[in-house]
C-alpha cells in the first residue's frame, strides 16, 4: 500500500478514537465567524491528524487549521487536504453521519482519498492512480492495517439499466436547484429516489452502489469534497463542476467548490 495513503488511514482511525469520546459526552458548541458549528471534537480530531501528517513534511489544508496565503500555497505541487470532522451538524444531532475526511493532492486533482465513519467503525479508502477503492468495516477503532486489507471489500458502482434512479440528498441541504435537477429527471421519464445522507458519505453512497447521481447545488469547501472525490474517481465516476464542466480542483486561491454533479 502506498506509504502516505497507510498514514491517512492511521490518522483517520486515531481521529475517530478521539471524536468519538467527545460524542459520548456532553460538549459544548461554538460557532465561527462563518457562523458554522465547532466542537472539542473538531479541535481534537485536527490535533491527532495534524500529528500524523506534519511529518510527512507535505503541507495541510485542513478546516480547522490557520489557512496559508495563497502567495504561498500556489507554489505547493501536492498537499493534503483534511475536514476533521464533516458533518458536524449531523454530529451535533448525534446521527452518527459524520465523517473523517483525508485526502493527497497533487497538481490539483485528489490522488488518494479516505473517509472514515467513527460512529460505525466503516472506513473508505482510495488510491486513484490505482484504480482502487474499498471499504471495510471493523470492530475497533484501534486496528492495523494489514487488518482493514484483510477485511476490505472493493467498491463498485452501480450499472443502472432501469428507469429508476437513485438521487442523493442532503439531510441538511436540500434546496430548489436540487429540486429542479430532480423534476429534469423525472421530465425524462425517470423514476426518482431521494437517497439522504450527511457528510461526505453522500458521495460513498454512488461509490459503493448505493444510489445513482449526487447533484449538489449548496455550498461545499475543498475540505468537505477532496477525500469523497478520490474515492469516486477511484471507481470511474466524475465529480464535475457545474461552473467549468471539468472537475472538481484543489488548492485553489478561493477554496469554496463550485456547484457539482457526482455521477457515471
Amino acid at each position: 500500500m502506498n506509504r502516505f495513503l497507510e498514514t491517512a488511514i492511521k490518522a483517520s482511525l486515531q481521529a475517530g478514537q478521539v471524536i468519538m469520546k467527545v460524542y459520548d459526552t456532553a460538549f459544548d458548541v461554538e460557532l465561527k465567524d462563518d457562523k458554522s458549528p465547532l466542537t472539542e471534537a473538531d479541535k481534537r480530531a485536527n490535533d491527532v491528524i495534524n500529528s500524523f501528517l506534519i511529518p510527512t513534511e507535505i503541507p495541510i489544508i485542513s478546516e480547522e487549521n490557520k489557512q496559508t496565503d495563497y502567495a504561498v500555497r500556489k507554489t505547493w505541487d501536492t498537499c493534503w487536504v483534511v475536514d476533521p470532522v464533516d458533518g458536524t451538524k449531523e454530529f451535533i444531532k448525534r446521527n452518527g453521519e459524520f465523517t473523517v475526511n483525508i485526502a493527497l493532492v497533487t497538481n490539483g486533482k485528489p490522488v488518494l482519498g479516505v473517509i472514515y465513519v467513527p460512529a460505525v467503525k466503516t472506513i473508505y479508502f482510495a488510491d486513484v492512480e490505482k484504480n482502487q477503492a474499498f471499504k471495510a468495516n471493523l470492530e475497533s477503532h484501534d486496528v492495523t492495517v494489514e487488518t482493514i486489507l484483510d477485511l476490505a471489500e472493493p467498491l463498485q458502482p452501480k450499472q443502472n439499466n432501469t428507469n429508476n434512479v437513485q438521487v442523493v440528498g442532503s439531510r441538511s441541504h436540500m434546496n430548489q436547484d436540487t429540486l429542479d435537477f430532480v423534476e429534469s429527471l423525472k421530465a425524462n421519464g425517470k423514476d426518482v429516489e431521494i437517497v439522504s445522507k450527511g457528510s461526505s458519505l453522500k458521495f460513498c453512497l454512488i461509490a459503493e452502489g448505493n444510489a445513482d447521481v449526487y447533484p449538489r447545488y449548496a455550498p461545499t469547501m475543498e475540505w468537505d469534497t477532496a477525500a469523497g472525490q478520490a474515492i469516486c474517481n477511484a471507481v470511474g465516476l466524475q465529480v464535475i463542476s457545474k461552473e467549468t464542466n471539468l472537475p472538481l480542483q484543489y488548492n485553489k486561491e478561493n477554496l469554496l467548490n463550485s456547484y457539482f454533479l457526482v455521477s457515471q
